[in-house]
C-alpha cells in the first residue's frame, strides 16, 4: 500500500505534518470515506491552537473507524509462493 504525507500551516502559523495517508484508487469503495475523514481531520488540526508537529492519519482512522472497515482499508495482499 502506498502512503502520502501532507504538510501545512495552521491558523497560528505553525507547521503541521500529517503522515500515513493511504492512497486508494478512485473506484475503491472506501475512497470517499477516507477523503471525508481526511478533510475533517485536517480542518480540526487547522483550528487547533497548540498542535503537535506531526500526526498519523492511520492512528486517527484506527480510533475513528470500525475495526472491520479499518482492516479492509489497510489490508496487505498476501503474496503467493513468496513472490
Amino acid at each position: 500500500m502506498l502512503f502520502k504525507s501532507l504538510e501545512f500551516k495552521n491558523v497560528v502559523g505553525q507547521k503541521v505534518k500529517v503522515i500515513e495517508i493511504p492512497v486508494l484508487e478512485e473506484d475503491s469503495p472506501y475512497y470517499f470515506l477516507i477523503q471525508v475523514r481526511l478533510q475533517s481531520f485536517i480542518s480540526s488540526l487547522y483550528r487547533d491552537k497548540q498542535p503537535k508537529k506531526c500526526y498519523s492519519f492511520r492512528d486517527y482512522l484506527k480510533k475513528a473507524l470500525k475495526w472491520p472497515v479499518y482492516q479492509n482499508v489497510f489490508q496487505v495482499p498476501e503474496l503467493k509462493n513468496n513472490a
